[in-house]
């Protein structure tokens, strides 16, 4: 049995810039099956020091934000039409600033479907250790 470990896609999003032309941004997508409930997305931007944000996201949440409206607060995720493009919509919030992304549809739901093959929807609990987890916290 092949065992995938950790699941990658470089995605170009586009930023929403109110009142102007929307921006490519690069992210990179990183799914790890020692952390099954979370998707991490790194942005590219171009600042100072190395130029990455990292954002951790719930798997579930991108998963149901491609057909529905989900999430509250911080993070906000819904799927949208414009002309015959199919985008997911990332709505993110933070004490610094807030950005909104559209993702590709079909990329996202791609990345998605290989997370999936690597560790199923409930079979979360079977690929973490929760009492090593449970020793490592009590261990602090």
């Amino acid at each position: 049995m092949t065992h995938i470990a950790t699941v990658t896609a470089e995605l170009e999003l586009r930023l929403v810039v109110p009142g102007g032309p929307s921006l490519p941004v690069i992210a990179g997508l990183r799914y790890e099956t020692a952390d099954p409930w979370a998707v991490r997305v790194a942005f590219e931007t171009g600042g100072e020091g190395d130029g990455i944000v990292e954002w951790m996201f719930a798997r579930q949440l991108l998963t149901d934000g491609v057909a529905k409206t989900v999430g509250e607060g911080d993070i906000r995720v819904w799927p949208s039409v414009v002309g015959r493009e199919h985008f997911v919509n990332l709505a993110m919030a933070s004490p610094s600033g807030s950005a909104l992304f559209e993702i590709d549809r079909d990329a996202l739901v791609e990345f998605l479907q290989q997370t999936y093959l690597a560790v199923p929807t409930g079979a979360e609990e079977e690929v973490v250790d929760i009492d090593a987890e449970i020793a490592i916290l009590l261990a602090d």
